[in-house]
């Protein structure tokens, strides 16, 4: 690809959703690879909303995101947990769950770790 080239989440290659009706993740292509927005709605938790789709123990995706709205909570597999937010850019290693903190859906757009995530 050369010159300019332009993606909309809001016509992504393609849609994956989460159990229950819990949230959204839009991914676009790039040379580079994918890129994800996912929306988070206020009750999604990962070992509930997307662990019978990946049928692992924990999420096995390393994350590299930038959080638009709400917020997430994410504790690995070794008990460290941290609180993310508006503003706030995301680097988390495979070996986690996570769920969503308060009443607002959680956006995160992430350059990393959703080429594969919630996959069927």
């Amino acid at each position: 690809m050369s010159g300019l080239y332009r993606r909309n989440f809001d016509d992504p290659e393609e849609v994956r959703l989460f159990e229950e009706g819990m949230g959204e993740l839009r991914l676009v292509n790039l040379d580079a690879g994918p890129v994800g927005r996912a929306v988070f709605q206020p009750g999604w938790q990962w070992s509930q909303h997307v662990k019978p789709i990946a049928r692992t123990d924990s999420c096995q995706a390393a994350h590299l995101g930038y959080v638009i709205s709400g917020r997430m909570r994410i504790v690995m597999d070794d008990g460290q947990q941290t609180d993310f937010g508006p503003g706030d850019f995301m680097v988390c290693p495979p070996g986690h769950d996570a769920w969503i903190l308060g009443d607002e859906p959680c956006v995160i757009v992430d350059w990393q770790g959703f080429a594969d995530y919630a996959k069927r």
